[in-house]
């Protein structure tokens, strides 16, 4: 295991920054994942860790020694990428083994490691396979294998799995949770998919334009985004935004009127906020409650597409006088289709409220 620190760390090239300054700090055995957009810089800082960019500034620190000079074969870190990069003409076992070979290894000891994770990764009957004979899911265990045999300090993640069919991923995610359990070894996850980071992670780096937007437990991160991009970022299908202005502020009630004219209060504390301002208000899929009949605290829409998915329904709506398509999930049972009126019930206290610069507001009670 490795204790990795981050300070300051800058990454430019030439006159372009991509990462602007970041700290960070990642425990000892600790599983991190870093999400984000595509070029929001996860995979840049991916690679600083390991060596493969050059830092601009800041210091980087693996297991407490400074490695900003230090190569990545030295770094004690192994990496395993989204492509698998097996060599055609090597069995498995050849593939598993070959980096042990450079390193100068013992015939016993490489046989000793590759048996090692062939068992841990229950591989143990391919070890004689070329890669062109496994599936993807093999070829993914045999590149995490590879990485495996090193005994690295660090494990990194550069969207392993993302060249997976959807069925693979998620096998795949359980292999990987069990694994790191095994190890007890730090590992760095890079992924768009932020699935993969609610299920995998002990805590998410949400990045956004080089710049950190948050860092917690999945769990504080859905349900204590600090701002619009965080919430509208974490969760499947993603957080609800519908515009409006602030009308009225206690410490414990905002009271909100939305772009279709509608008058609806949130449990939040807008107080810092002059009436009249614009506010987004957010509300996640499972918290609308959608129904035929008007009902409190609740906004008109239209039902563009219903989707019957057996143990759940996703309702697809449009609010009165709204641009962007909003999303319920509800009871399979919910007689709304195609078509309907829906009145779209929004719990005062299930709501957020985001200022005109996405902050979110506190949360009242």
């Amino acid at each position: 295991m490795a204790h990795v620190l981050v300070k300051a760390l800058k990454k430019s090239f030439g006159d372009l920054t991509i990462i602007p300054g970041i700290d960070l700090e990642i425990r000892d055995g600790e599983f991190m994942v870093f999400v984000g957009p595509s070029g929001c810089g996860k995979s840049t800082v991916l690679r600083c860790i390991a060596g493969l960019e050059e830092i601009t500034a800041g210091e980087l620190y693996i297991g407490g020694e400074l490695v900003n000079e230090v190569p990545p074969a030295k770094r004690g870190i192994a990496m395993v990428f989204q492509s698998y990069a097996l060599y055609p003409h090597m069995t498995v076992a050849e593939n598993m083994a070959f980096g042990l070979k450079l390193a100068g290894m013992s015939k016993a000891e490489i046989k000793a490691a590759v048996d090692r994770a062939a068992q841990i990764l229950q591989i143990e009957h391919l070890l004689e396979r070329r890669p062109k004979a496994l599936s993807g899911g093999q070829r993914q265990r045999v590149a995490i294998g590879r990485a495996i045999v090193r005994k690295p300090g660090v494990f990194l993640f550069d969207e392993p799995l993302s060249n997976l069919d959807a069925a693979l991923r998620v096998q795949m995610r359980v292999e990987l949770s069990r694994l790191h359990k095994e190890l007890a070894t730090t590992m760095i996850y890079v992924t768009h998919d932020q699935v993969e980071a609610m299920t995998l992670a002990h805590r998410i780096v949400v990045l956004n334009g080089g710049r950190i937007e948050q860092v917690g437990t999945p769990l504080e991160l859905y349900h204590q985004p600090v701002n619009k991009f965080v919430a509208g970022f974490i969760g499947s299908p993603k957080m609800n935004f519908i515009t409006g202005t602030l009308v009225s502020a206690t410490p414990m009630l905002a009271t909100v009127k939305l772009h279709d004219g509608s008058v609806v209060q949130v449990a939040a504390d807008a107080t810092t906020l002059p009436a009249g301002d614009p506010v987004t208000l957010g509300i996640r899929p499972e918290h609308v409650h959608a129904t035929a009949q008007p009902g409190e605290n609740a906004v008109k829409s239209h039902v563009q597409l219903a989707e019957h998915l057996g143990d759940t329904t996703y309702l697809h709506v449009m609010v009165t006088g709204g641009t962007e398509s909003l999303t319920v999930r509800t009871d399979p049972e919910n007689p709304l289709d195609t078509g309907d009126t829906a009145w779209l019930g929004l719990p005062l206290k299930r709501c957020f409220l985001f200022s005109q610069q996405g902050k979110t507001l506190p949360q009242a009670g």
